[in-house]
């Protein structure tokens, strides 16, 4: 490593995870992301829209399909990988390019931030402060999309953060894959996998998706999305802040505020 790789380095803020990807992983958070209206507007309304794949690993495989999959309906998008790792950095490929970078972004200001798998490898008393430094370095209007899934993308958790914090949380699974929602408990993100315990929100929102899933039982001859569709008809009418989507899609997904959700103190 040269003298200036080194430099650069030393400004890096993050520490090296162990990089594992696999192609086709992030497929769900990438259509979430794609159909998301708030995130379609700022980067529509964006004169020169900007994306980041922070910590895509030792391949680029998931920086290459979210630019991909981007330009479907952001078409002039610039999409940039960032790694911690000097040793990561591909060369630039189908219109992407690749730099050292860690929390502080490379002193970039993108419109929208993607780190998934990052903060897994942390303690959860340093997510505060990851959040804190990449929301301080969005666009204004930006978002960040954090969060785990697992090694070949089948189950999925995030959290939508803007400049102000964390918004809301989304759950996202195969409905083939997966016999109830809390499945998805090992891939919460660092944020909320330690608080999955009784008394905890989290642990609520769980324990009601499983109880609404079986009363829904009736419904599995149609097959686990309708089934799913009627456990989300019997969330709302819990009382679970749940949002809804416009459109139908081919992933069991729920998705609630952040307030639903926030660790107690």
């Amino acid at each position: 490593m040269s003298d200036a790789d080194r430099a650069r380095s030393s400004q890096v803020s993050g520490r090296i995870t162990r990089g594992t990807t696999n192609l086709n992983r992030l497929r769900r958070v990438d259509r979430w992301i794609c159909a998301d209206p708030r995130i379609r507007a700022v980067l529509a309304a964006a004169e020169r829209p900007l994306a980041v794949d922070l910590g895509y690993g030792a391949r680029p495989y998931t920086a290459l399909e979210l630019a991909a999959r981007l330009r479907q309906v952001v078409p002039d998008i610039e999409l940039v990988g960032l790694e911690v790792d000097p040793e990561r950095i591909a060369a630039p490929r189908d219109g992407v390019r690749f730099a050292l970078g860690g929390f502080e972004l490379a002193g970039l200001r993108p419109h929208l931030v993607r780190a998934f798998n990052v903060l897994r490898q942390y303690d959860e008393d340093e997510v505060a402060d990851a959040w804190a430094q990449m929301c301080a370095g969005l666009a204004p209007g930006g978002y960040l999309v954090e969060g785990t899934c697992d090694e070949i993308g089948r189950r999925a958790c995030w959290i939508l953060l803007d400049t102000h914090g964390p918004c809301e949380l989304t759950l996202a699974w195969a409905p083939a894959h997966s016999e109830r929602p809390s499945d998805l408990a090992p891939r919460l993100p660092k944020a909320l996998i330690h608080r999955n315990v009784p008394g905890e929100p989290i642990h609520r929102l769980l324990a009601a998706a499983d109880r609404c899933w079986d009363r829904a039982a009736g419904h599995a001859p149609y097959g686990p999305r309708m089934r799913w569709r009627q456990a989300l008809t019997l969330l709302r009418a819990e009382g679970v802040p749940v949002r809804t989507s416009r459109r139908s899609g081919i992933d069991n997904v729920l998705t609630v505020p952040w307030s639903a959700v926030r660790p107690n103190r």
